[in-house]
């Protein structure tokens, strides 16, 4: 098998389980390489490590999740961190903003405002699920966001 068969196989794997505890050497067994000659050839062949392209990919779900409504704690698990702490610190990393502040902005660009005062990232998943949205108060986002 030539190297890049191995590594796509190598992604492949990754993208089928990236909701599931895996560990390097997991990622590295379709590729038939040693762990680290398997990292080195992952991060020249895709441009990030392994690690992070997994990190990557459950963000990238975790994002839709959330624009669908799921909670956030509920998003943590589904996608495969250990819980919430987890899950905000790479989503924050990943995307600039923690997961409660995607979802506003997603909201505002909808048209919808919400005033997230002592909210959690629950109630406004809610929201943008559009269970809540009549009892909307205004049309600003007016809490600053962390």
């Amino acid at each position: 098998m030539r190297r890049t068969e191995g590594l796509d196989q190598a992604r492949a794997f990754i993208e089928a389980h990236f909701n599931e505890p895996l560990t390097l050497e997991q990622m590295a067994a379709p590729a038939a390489l040693s762990i680290s000659r398997f990292a080195t050839a992952f991060r020249e062949r895709f441009g990030s490590s392994p690690y992070r392209y997994l990190c990557g990919l459950r963000i990238k779900r975790a994002q839709l999740l959330l624009l669908a409504g799921v909670p956030g704690i509920a998003v943590a698990t589904e996608v495969g961190f250990f819980d919430q702490s987890h899950f905000g610190r790479h989503f924050k990393r990943i995307c600039g903003m923690t997961p409660t502040t995607f979802v506003a902005r997603a909201l505002a660009k909808r048209g919808v405002g919400i005033n997230l005062g002592q909210r959690s990232v629950e109630d406004v998943n809610v929201m943008l699920a559009g269970t809540v949205t009549a009892s909307l108060p205004d049309k600003r986002i007016s809490a600053k966001h962390g």
